[in-house]
């Protein structure tokens, strides 16, 4: 992580679990002004925070981590009127996908380490184990893909990284949710249990500019308009300076 994401991730990360799902809109936005965060994808010179993607990335994935109640990534993208609304809103969602994926995860593992039946945590029963490793399969499947979707987009056109991101944290959320609140059963739903706040955010988002049949349609139409003999060498391109 560069010096200029640490300081982000250092500033957001505090306020973000301040703020959390619930801050009016009147209290959050002044505190996000004041870091000049709704400004980051804003070039220096037009009095900006001048940040690039994986900036971004950082910043859309602690907030999504914290299941942050303002939509920053939306604030972010009208500042930065010089962006495509839906290419760069797909993006953020993925992001914030990922991130609270993430945190569903962390719930999930505290709370069985900590909850017993028959006398042993419940992290200790292969069944919640093996339930465990799929979900962080799949989170971190969509940390990748978020990853991926912001290098492309700082290198160029994204569209392809970007369709793939999205569909591939959209697939992550349906097992992600449904083993966080099995392992939590009852108590996930409750209201002063944060992990509603994360698993209501994940639904929405996942319908959210672009559900897993509009991406898989745009994917699937790329890659068949290009041929089948092209799809792997079109693949290993998009990472592969020496294939380009």
């Amino acid at each position: 992580m560069s010096d200029t994401r640490r300081m982000l991730a250092e500033m957001a990360d505090p306020l973000f679990a301040e703020l959390g799902p619930d801050a009016p809109s009147e209290r959050a936005l002044p505190q996000l002004e004041e870091l000049g965060l709704p400004l980051l994808l804003v070039p220096e010179a037009e009095g900006g925070f001048g940040g690039d993607w994986l900036d971004a990335l950082t910043v859309f994935r602690l907030a999504g981590y914290h299941a942050l109640g303002i939509d920053l990534a939306a604030l972010v993208v009208e500042r930065a009127e010089s962006i495509e609304r839906e290419l760069a809103m797909a993006f953020a969602r993925s992001c914030q996908i990922a991130g609270a994926l993430d945190a569903a995860l962390g719930l999930a593992v505290g709370y069985v380490n900590e909850r017993e039946q028959f006398g042993r945590p419940l992290g200790k029963f292969q069944a919640v184990q093996q339930s465990l490793a799929t979900f962080a399969c799949e989170a971190a499947a969509a940390n990748c893909a978020a990853m991926g979707a912001a290098q492309a987009l700082n290198r160029g056109a994204a569209q392809f990284e970007i369709a793939a991101a999205k569909l591939r944290a959209n697939r992550a959320i349906e097992i992600g949710t449904t083993v966080a609140h099995q392992v939590h059963g009852a108590i996930g739903f409750t209201q002063e249990y944060a992990l509603h706040h994360l698993t209501r955010r994940l639904w929405q988002w996942r319908s959210e500019y672009g559900n897993d049949a509009h991406w898989s349609r745009r994917l699937g139409s790329a890659v068949t308009a290009r041929g089948a003999d092209r799809f792997w060498p079109d693949l290993t391109a998009r990472t592969d300076p020496a294939c380009r």
